[in-house]
């Protein structure tokens, strides 16, 4: 275990308090047999130093700049980037031992006070104008059910988790009025910057109570299996029964865990190993077991029968009180509710938080239970991301907000879509400066700005591959301009529109909302910015219509490109034809009514993007086309040279030299095209089945073979 530690000082005295306040600061130093706590003397003049004005040292990370390569993350992120995500592949399958043994030694420490923040150690420091989190804690109130994502959020959040004491009784409008007391200060302090409450459980009660009395505080709640529902949990009977036990009959935590979720202890403990690797032997796998056991005895210290009794009456109360003010919650939240959960039904209740709140977008884990932070591959940071959740002021913005991919978070979006590459086994080719055809991506410019311009096939299934393999071989992430149906909330008024959460995987790659100012912000930024001057049009097209070019009569981007200096990079993509052919399009849907209702209707909640635009492509209606699949071929991408735009600001102002450009860059997709379309009848490896034998007998990694360039 790494050397972690928290900070702690009482939850009320305010912050602006606590500058002059001398905290207890400890860390957790581990020997080969027990834990220790050292409690390190702190002056008053040292902790004002350290918490108002931070010494630049080599640790601080400056604001991260989302256009860097990805070799600069390590600059931007300190070490969040890899060796975050690198420690929690080790822990996992061992978060909860962790989490009680740490809940063990703070509250042996803890000196029975009132409700206070603490701040563990291994968060931090955070970026520049990071937002402030603060964490609710669930029913166990031992503030620790972040620990597993302690490094990740220390490096992006200013981070204070709630701990309240075990024999603590402050009844629950008095913590409402602790943490309000907390985010009015810290509001008072930063008025720009947001302030997340992350609520589990019972905390998502309090953080709905604390949201619902400071309607005008730039609050951004994110609640995990809100306790909201406490009225339609497995827990009624639980607290029906405390009431009737003697106090002189034992009483087990183990055993009352056991019911609470409605399975055997030992039930509840394999699933927490079950991602150890199967070659561990039993004798090993038996170890973690007892080991695990014995630290579930802690929860005799975290819930005596007193304290949960007083827990879950006030679980109760503030389950009414929240209730009963949804009404007045007007702040951006996101619900994470899980499918497995055995005490609360978490998603039933998610929907009806959704419904009842103006701002709230939610997320599902069906296979996850209670304790979801708890739970492996159960990432914050990565669900943040992807959610659009991020923003250090009143307004999100998608370039400045933007954290580039760990590469954990790369992986595991190869992994989900790596049925694109085994099938299609894409071909990269890019054109050097010399004008020489090469295989890979070496011809594309490694300093941005950049912009690939090029042909959208069907559904925009070469997006994937496109971005996968740019990222893998150049370190280079490309920024997509993307439809907004992909950022916007399906509602009440949007009910056609398909869930925002099955785009967080373009989001967290970089897409961002079409729009003139965001394409100047990225390439005032350096980056590199992915194109379809096509659009939906081009991506939905109709029958025969592959690689036909469906582009606007305006030059859109050209005047843009040049007042950065951008190089273009024009470039064709085919492949669909061999995998696929489209036989119910939209001229056929457009003549059956019931599907035209849909079509207009699903359009006008979506917005099209197009309405200054004249022809064809303006139409942008937005329908799913009758597809027909194919035994599948292969993908070949081809990048042409970059077309230089440096020095041509002022000789683009003219329209029609913008115009000639534009045509320019418009003819040489065309030519990458039919570039291709003609190579790859040479290919000997178009065919799936062909390419399955060459791997068989050189190896599935191996790279195959195309047509001679």
């Amino acid at each position: 275990m790494a050397v972690t530690g928290v900070s702690i000082f009482p939850a009320s005295l305010s912050p602006v308090i606590r500058r002059d306040f001398t905290p207890l600061v400890g860390k957790f130093s581990k020997s080969k047999n027990s834990i220790s706590f050292r409690r390190l003397a702190v002056s008053t003049e040292q902790t004002q130093t350290q918490t108002q004005t931070p010494t630049p040292t080599t640790t601080a990370t400056p604001t991260p700049t989302p256009t860097r390569r990805l070799s600069e993350k390590s600059e931007e992120l300190g070490e969040a980037g890899v060796a975050a995500s690198d420690d929690e592949v080790e822990q996992n399958g061992r978060v909860l031992k962790e989490y009680f043994e740490r809940s063990k030694e703070l509250i042996s420490r803890s000196d029975g006070g009132p409700p206070r923040w603490f701040t563990p150690l291994e968060c931090g420091p955070p970026l520049k104008n990071s937002p402030l989190l603060l964490f609710l804690p669930g029913i166990l109130g031992v503030g620790l059910g972040l620990i597993k994502n302690h490094r990740r959020i220390g490096k992006i959040f200013e981070t204070w988790c709630l701990h309240i004491p075990v024999m603590d009784r402050t009844p629950f409008t008095d913590l409402v009025k602790l943490v309000e007391k907390t985010i009015r200060s810290e509001n008072n302090r930063s008025p720009n910057r947001p302030i997340y409450l992350v609520g589990e459980s019972f905390g998502g009660c309090l953080a709905l109570a604390v949201a619902a009395s400071n309607p005008d505080i730039d609050l951004v709640l994110i609640l995990a299996n809100p306790a909201t529902s406490i009225s339609r949990s497995q827990l009624q009977p639980l607290m029906t029964l405390l009431e009737f036990i003697p106090d002189q009959l034992p009483f087990n935590p183990p055993n009352m865990l056991s019911l609470m979720t409605g399975q055997p202890l030992r039930t509840a403990i394999e699933s927490v190993v079950k991602g150890l690797p199967l070659q561990q032997t039993v004798g090993e796998l038996s170890q973690d077991l007892d080991a695990i056991s014995s630290y579930l005895s802690v929860l005799a210290d975290i819930l005596p029968r007193e304290t949960l009794r007083w827990k879950l009456q006030m679980l109760k109360s503030g389950s009414a009180f929240s209730n009963s003010r949804l009404h007045a919650v007007k702040a951006q939240t996101l619900i994470l509710c899980s499918g497995r959960d055995q005490l609360l039904p978490s998603q039933e209740e998610g929907e009806r938080l959704c419904h009842a709140l103006p701002k709230c977008v939610i997320r599902k884990f069906n296979n996850r239970g209670h304790f979801l932070f708890l739970e492996d591959g159960i990432d914050l940071v990565t669900i943040i991301k992807g959610a659009s959740f991020y923003r250090r002021g009143k307004y999100l913005d998608y370039v400045s907000d933007y954290m580039l991919p760990t590469p954990t978070e790369f992986k595991n979006v190869v992994e989900d879509n790596k049925w694109i590459g085994t099938f299609t086994s894409p071909v990269m080719l890019s054109t050097l400066e010399d004008g020489k055809i090469v295989r890979g991506l070496a011809g594309i410019p490694s300093e941005g700005p950049v912009l690939l311009v090029g042909y959208h096939m069907l559904l925009g299934i070469e997006l994937v591959p496109l971005v996968a393999n740019i990222f893998r071989e150049r370190n280079i992430l490309v920024r997509g301009i993307a439809h907004p149906m992909m950022f916007v909330k399906k509602d009440n008024t949007r009910e056609m529109l398909p869930d925002v959460s099955q785009f967080d995987t373009f989001r967290m790659m970089g897409a961002v909302p079409v729009s003139a100012s965001n394409l100047f912000k990225l390439l005032s930024s350096k980056s590199h910015v992915l194109l379809y001057p096509g659009g939906m049009r081009e991506a939905l097209h109709r029958k025969g219509e592959e690689y036909k070019l469906l582009w606007p009569e305006q030059s859109e981007f050209v005047r843009m490109a040049a007042r950065f200096g951008a190089k273009i990079i024009p470039f064709g993509a085919v492949g669909e034809d061999d995998i696929s052919e489209v036989v119910f399009d939209y001229d056929d849907l457009m003549k059956i009514p019931y599907f035209k209702n849909q079509i207009e209707k699903l359009t006008s909640e979506a917005g099209n993007i197009r309405t200054d635009t004249t022809g064809e492509v303006a139409n942008q209606d937005v329908h799913l086309p009758g597809i027909l699949p194919k035994f599948p071929g292969r993908f070949y991408y081809y990048f042409g040279k970059p077309i230089e735009t440096e020095g041509m600001k002022q000789e683009l102002k003219d329209r029609d030299k913008a115009h000639e450009l534009y045509l320019q860059v418009k003819s040489e997709v065309g030519r990458c095209l039919a570039y291709l379309k003609e190579k790859r009848e040479s290919d000997p490896y178009r065919n799936l089945l062909s390419r399955l034998i060459y791997q068989t007998t050189q190896g599935f990694t191996s790279e195959i073979p195309t047509f001679k360039l």
